[in-house]
């Protein structure tokens, strides 16, 4: 956090470094790497748009250094609640461009908290016919989980606070920042 830049001032303090990250993420890449080896057609990477897209283009590059051959695809999903918590009841903002059937598909996703969004998209996707559908998630937040949602590759498990970082953004600020941090109060409660 000592690089002097724009958000600094607004991080209480930082939870996950640049470095952490960056390991993690080689690391689940070659857990998934290794559990998809066979396969012959590659796997289909579906990132959820916003938050995923710095995870998505790390972690994309790695498993194409290890292999299989991938292929991207972006989805953006809307869920509706009361100011910063969900509902479930989810809108798709942008679907896929191609058809899932018969692919092995992995959902790429920042973070999991409630799981309510991620458990319809599962269900969506299902629907849509992959021969297999898993998760890679860079953060979880156990104590936010309302729904049991079957994440297969989890990055960090982190607490229940206010983090920016990485993809996980407030009011769509922060999402440029290479480390993950917690927000000081003061800055949401201007808002």
């Amino acid at each position: 956090m000592a690089d002097g830049s724009w958000y600094d001032a607004d991080i209480e303090r930082v939870i996950i470094s640049e470095q952490q990250i960056r390991d993690k993420i080689a690391e689940l890449a070659k857990q998934v790497s290794a559990d998809h080896a066979d396969a012959a057609d590659g796997v289909l990477l579906v990132c959820v748009l916003k938050g995923a897209v710095m995870f998505m283009a790390d972690f994309a590059r790695e498993l194409g250094r290890l292999g299989p051959p991938s292929e991207m695809e972006f989805m953006a999903v809307s869920s509706y609640g009361q100011g910063t918590t969900s509902s479930g009841v989810v809108r798709i903002l942008k679907d896929l461009d191609r058809d899932i059937a018969g692919r092995r598909v992995i959902v790429v996703e920042d973070i999991v908290d409630s799981g309510l969004t991620l458990s319809w998209l599962l269900k969506y996707l299902e629907s849509r016919g992959a021969a297999s559908i898993e998760v890679v998630a860079l953060f979880r937040k156990p104590e936010a989980i309302k729904v049991p949602v079957e994440v297969r590759y989890v990055g960090f498990d982190i607490p229940s606070e206010f983090v920016v970082g990485y993809g996980l953004d407030f009011a769509e600020r922060y999402r440029e920042m290479p480390y993950v941090g917690v927000l000081k109060p003061e800055v949401y409660a201007r808002s």
